[in-house]
């Protein structure tokens, strides 16, 4: 006589327990990528970002580790903390800090065209300058421009007058 047993439910479920090992990986590889833009930061950028006592602490040491071997093995363990805790805030928080110094780049780059700009070309690009800015106060820009442009002249580079003439733009440019 045959003797029938009932199915085995744990014989048919796939063996998938989770994320593959090299999915797996890649997040360790990113975490540790971010523990060291957190490593890059200052102690005021780091403690705003209300990290985990823990993780704090060992981002601080790794700072101070010279030796090749051991800040590799400390940057390891602060991607392994960093895999216990929800990193969406801290990589949303470091792309704001990312975009704000890009935009203070751009500004920075903006300012020293018009410098470049307002140098060579003299009248016609203070021109151009208040007509992009009507509330400009020519008469100043104007003695601004002509220190600026006497001290290039005199030395071929830049000096205190050059330097006002960028500060200057930037606060018109804001």
């Amino acid at each position: 006589m045959k003797r029938y047993s009932k199915p085995d439910p744990q014989a048919d479920a796939p063996l998938f327990d989770g994320p593959s090992k090299s999915v797996r990986k890649r997040e360790a590889q990113r975490a540790q990528a971010l523990g060291e833009e957190l490593i890059a930061l200052s102690d005021v950028q780091l403690r705003e970002l209300e990290l985990p006592e823990v993780l704090y602490e060992a981002i601080v040491a790794a700072r101070g580790i010279s030796a090749r071997g051991g800040g590799a093995r400390q940057r390891q363990y602060i991607g392994k903390l960093m895999r216990d805790i929800d990193l969406t805030r801290v990589r949303g928080a470091l792309a704001a800090r990312a975009a704000a110094a890009e935009l203070d780049a751009k500004r920075f780059q903006r300012a020293e065209q018009w410098r470049t700009r307002l140098i060579s070309g003299g009248a016609e690009a203070l021109a151009a300058l208040r007509s992009a800015y009507p509330a400009l106060d020519e008469a100043q820009w104007h003695k601004r421009l002509e220190a600026a442009r006497r001290e290039h002249q005199r030395t071929g580079a830049g000096g205190g007058a050059s330097r006002e003439l960028f500060r200057a733009l930037r606060e018109l440019l804001g």
